[in-house]
Formats: structure tokens, C-alpha cells, sequence
């Protein structure tokens, strides 16, 4: 199977049990104590308000939900006064890594940046996915502000 066998699609609320599950299997491969990945899976989880708040597209495989991509549908402003939209999230199931599903729900945030017009996409990356990142043009930004940033911000301008 490649990444050219996967629909993406607008998710709904009859999706999100299945959405969850996605995340719940992705932050379990993360490198974390098992103790914080176990406290933490829910702070993950998508509901109903969620849907009118962020863009949430799920990859769907022989009618099975395999991955999820989400941007917040709010406008962000870096220091440097450029606009982007946040990249939420990209959770792809364990048994479906490494297949371009990922890449592929990336290349769609790129493509809602340029139909908003902004000029690029920030992330606030889990530590783990932080290559993932690289690898696709975005550029860790530096903390002027460590109180109040998050340390793994990534950007990448979108044109």
C-alpha cells in the first residue's frame, strides 16, 4: 500500500472515535515514560467543539480511518509580524508509518496556506517528530521567550 491508495477527507463527528484511536496508537510509539503518554492521550483527543475550531482531515484506507492532519482555522502572527496557519497535528496509525501518508496530509496544510493566502505554516512539534519536520522545508525558530514559547517551533514560509 502507498500513500496513493489513501483518500483524504473533511472529518465528522461520526469520525472523531475513530480519530482518537489513530492518536492514541501514534503517541503510544512516541519516546516518552509510559506514565506521561498514558496521562496525556486524552489532552490529544479531538471532540465536537473541536470541528468548528480547526480543520481536521482524516486519511481513510479501504474505509478505515489511518491517519489525521489539523490546522487551526485562526490565523497566527510570529514576532516578525508573518501570518501562517498552526499545524495542529499530523498522527498517522503505527501499522501505516513510513508509506507517505503523513507527507501527503503536509502537502495539504501547504496547500490551505495558499488558499488563505498566508505566507507559512508553524508547528509546535512533539520531539519525536521533529525530523519529520526538518525534512519537509520547515526551520526550527528560535525561543526569544521562554516562558512563553514553545521550544520546538518549526516554520516554513509557503508560496
Amino acid at each position: 500500500m502507498t500513500a496513493s491508495d489513501i483518500s483524504l477527507r473533511v472529518a465528522t463527528a461520526a469520525d472523531l472515535d475513530d480519530i482518537n484511536r489513530v492518536i492514541d496508537a501514534a503517541i503510544l510509539t512516541w519516546n516518552l515514560p509510559e506514565r506521561v503518554k498514558r496521562l496525556s492521550l486524552s489532552s490529544y483527543h479531538y471532540n465536537d467543539l473541536d470541528l468548528q475550531h480547526y480543520t481536521i482531515l482524516v486519511a481513510v484506507q479501504a474505509d478505515q480511518i489511518v491517519g489525521v492532519v489539523a490546522w487551526d482555522t485562526q490565523v497566527h502572527q510570529l514576532a516578525n509580524q508573518q501570518q501562517g496557519l498552526l499545524l495542529h497535528g499530523i498522527y498517522v496509525h503505527p501499522d501505516f508509518q513510513q508509506q507517505g501518508i503523513g507527507t501527503r496530509m503536509f502537502n495539504r496544510a501547504e496547500q490551505a496556506v495558499l488558499a488563505t493566502k498566508l505566507v507559512g505554516l508553524l508547528v509546535k512539534a512533539q520531539k519525536d517528530a521533529e525530523a519529520f519536520y526538518q525534512s519537509r522545508g520547515m526551520h526550527k525558530l528560535a525561543v526569544t521567550d521562554s516562558q512563553r514559547e514553545f521550544a520546538a517551533r518549526y516554520w516554513k514560509p509557503v508560496s
